[in-house]
């Protein structure tokens, strides 16, 4: 008896082409920023982003990115956003991937004609990766570079 061929959910819908996955990952890496990529980028003074908790001051005090600038997503508006620095990359986050507010400053911000990237995960996926987090209502400072480790291998 001859079964049939099995079907795949997973090709029901053509795989891309090369050159459409990478175009298509290109832009998804231009819009995204992961929390990793961030606590290196601060701790090793990159000056070119400036990251934006976009969740409400008891929020932030709680507990934010060092080096995060407190920036309610509610309260982005054109003469809130007067004062900073149209050459930097804002990179917003909130508490995680069940939090919208990321999305919703980085839409304000881009609407307001500032460079945005949002961060993956938010607060959570930072936590997760074992980085630090500050208290209170001061920014704080990301721990400098980690020394290099050697391989053993």
């Amino acid at each position: 008896m001859t079964h049939p061929a099995p079907t795949s959910s997973v090709l029901a819908f053509p795989a891309p082409t090369p050159a459409q996955s990478c175009d298509y990952m290109a832009a998804k890496l231009s819009f995204h920023a992961d929390a990793w990529d961030v606590a290196e980028d601060l701790r090793n003074g990159v000056d070119a982003i400036v990251v934006i908790d976009t969740r409400s001051p008891a929020h932030y005090e709680q507990g934010h990115v060092p080096g995060a600038v407190s920036f309610p997503h509610r309260t982005m508006d054109a003469d809130s956003t007067a004062h900073l620095d149209r050459s930097k990359v804002y990179v917003t986050y909130c508490d995680g991937i069940g939090c919208n507010g990321s999305t919703k400053g980085a839409y304000k911000l881009a609407r307001l004609g500032f460079t945005v990237k949002e961060m993956l995960g938010g607060l959570d996926f930072w936590i997760r990766d074992g980085q630090p987090v500050a208290t209170g209502p001061e920014r704080g400072t990301m721990p400098a570079a980690r020394p290099a480790i050697e391989c053993a291998c």
